[in-house]
């Protein structure tokens, strides 16, 4: 049906036509923005749901309030359909029957306008459940027009910059983000149920540390000292640990990264870390796949389930490869029986990865398998016995001491989780970071930081213990069948408008 709401030749035109309008509003109705409630007793759905046994053309006697954004208008106001965070659901007017009152109004109602209705229910004689409006209310003017009719946000920065209209007129991005924040719930019940306990770290730290990434710097003026955002928050976790608070703590917690953008990276993002005192990394690989699987269940109702036309199998086990086996079974360099890190370059530039000069054997064998293996990854699999070198808070392999006892799981060519056997002996994680300080990671690089605090909580002693980090928007991502991390983040990090 053709929406007959009036169209300006502009879209300045038609703010100053919706001025216009509630003025009008104003002065014969009151200013809608005085409203402060409406009494709604139904959802759109649960309207749809309640008289669903109603025939064709059987009107019943139940009278309801709903209330919600107007979509269409059709047949000067006759038909209005409103959308709340439910369903769509179809408003009557008898043009004939209204009262002058209520025809004024209906000619200062404009497509994204919230209205209130009060009315009885009935099947029209096509099937479509309708409340006859016996009383309708503006309670919200929309000054800003909508973008193309509702008919969705054809350009795909706007819809991520104006993801309040994007949310109103794409249905799919109502479902990818509210199954999001579904699987965010069931992860956090999934560990709940598993005895975790849910801490609070903090988001402004005195030093970059957890992880090797470049942080955004800030500055206290009352402390006059830079504080650095969460690049991680891997060494406070352990310290709740380490101080009794609980033996599995967990956080879902939100980190800052200043470093470039992609389909999976955006500066800002969700992570899940979970510690287990007298674990191992094995038992965080159990944890991994149930986590992983029991969200697939919750979202889907299976462990199948499809990305970009394949389906992706999160039934456990899922196969277990070590990451130099992987790299010999996809390239034929086997990085085991080559040791001097000049030859493990020289054997990397063999097979047409370049390397930067000074890198350790760890690093090469890192970035052999992050050009030519990660991508071949695509059912669910754990990449086990990572280097040492790239791993400075996890424990080694006594008989292979170059070896950490970590694993990464990679899906799709993503790597979505990250875990190990936490190193908890504190002279040699001092060496540790003094080794990786020294490390060479890029020509502007400064040297990472030293943690004396998390150095002497760990010398007031840690117990054994499993750690894991998850990444819940490229797991969102999987679980959504979406291509760009920024359809799973309600806010993606952009550049500011200047139209």
């Amino acid at each position: 049906m053709t929406d007959t709401s009036p169209q300006a030749a502009t879209p300045q035109d038609e703010k100053a036509r919706r001025v216009v309008q509630l003025e009008k509003l104003t002065t014969a109705f009151g200013d809608p923005f005085d409203i402060t409630r409406f009494d709604k007793t139904h959802a759109a759905a649960a309207v749809k749901e309640q008289f669903a046994p109603l025939a064709n053309g059987e009107k019943s006697e139940s009278r309801v309030s709903v209330a919600g954004r107007v979509m269409a208008i059709r047949n000067d106001g006759m038909f209005i359909v409103i959308l709340d965070d439910t369903d769509r659901l179809q408003i009557f007017h008898d043009i004939k029957q209204c009262s002058e009152e209520q025809s004024a109004l209906l000619k200062l109602v404009d497509l994204g306008d919230i209205v209130g209705v009060t009315g009885l229910v009935r099947r029209t004689p096509r099937g479509e459940i309708t409340v006859d409006a016996e009383r309708m209310v503006i309670l919200s003017k929309a000054l800003e027009p909508p973008p193309e009719k509702f008919h969705g946000l054809k350009d795909v920065e706007s819809r991520f910059r104006h993801r309040e209209q994007d949310l109103v007129a794409t249905p799919r991005t109502r479902e990818t983000l509210r199954a999001r924040y579904r699987m965010v719930a069931a992860i956090r019940q999934f560990l709940y149920d598993r005895g975790f306990l849910e801490v609070e770290t903090p988001m402004l730290h005195t030093l970059a540390g957890g992880a090797i990434a470049k942080p955004f710097v800030t500055h206290h003026n009352a402390l006059d000292m830079p504080l650095y955002m969460r690049i991680a928050p891997e060494l406070h976790l352990k310290r709740l640990v380490i101080g009794g608070l609980s033996e599995k703590v967990f956080e879902i917690n939100r980190c800052f990264r200043n470093e470039g953008l992609s389909p999976r990276h955006n500066p800002e993002f969700t992570s899940l870390e979970l510690y287990q005192a007298y674990v191992d990394f094995t038992a965080m690989l159990d944890i991994t796949e149930a986590i992983v699987h029991h969200v697939a269940m919750t979202l889907h109702g299976s462990g199948k389930v499809m990305f970009d036309g394949r389906e992706i199998d999160f039934t456990p086990p899922w196969p277990r490869k070590g990451m130099v086996d992987l790299i010999h079974e996809h390239t034929g360099v086997d990085f085991y029986k080559i040791t001097d890190p000049a030859e493990a370059r020289a054997a990397a530039k063999s097979i047409g990865v370049d390397t930067m000069p000074g890198l350790g054997w760890g690093q090469v064998v890192e970035a052999v398998f992050g050009d030519r293996v990660e991508d071949k990854l695509i059912q669910p699999t754990h990449v086990v016995d990572l280097p040492k070198e790239i791993s400075p808070l996890a424990k080694a392999w006594p008989d292979r001491p170059h070896v950490a006892q970590r694993f990464e799981t990679y899906v799709n060519g993503w790597e979505i989780a990250n875990a190990f056997s936490e190193l908890n002996n504190p002279r040699e994680q001092r060496a540790r970071f003094m080794e990786q300080a020294e490390q060479k990671r890029g020509p502007d690089d400064p040297p990472h930081p030293i943690d004396e605090d998390f150095i002497s909580a760990l010398s007031f002693g840690m117990p054994p213990m499993g750690g894991l980090g998850m990444g819940i928007d490229r797991l969102g991502m999987l679980m959504t069948d979406s291509k760009s991390i920024r359809e799973v983040i309600a806010f993606p990090t952009m550049r500011p408008d200047h139209e």
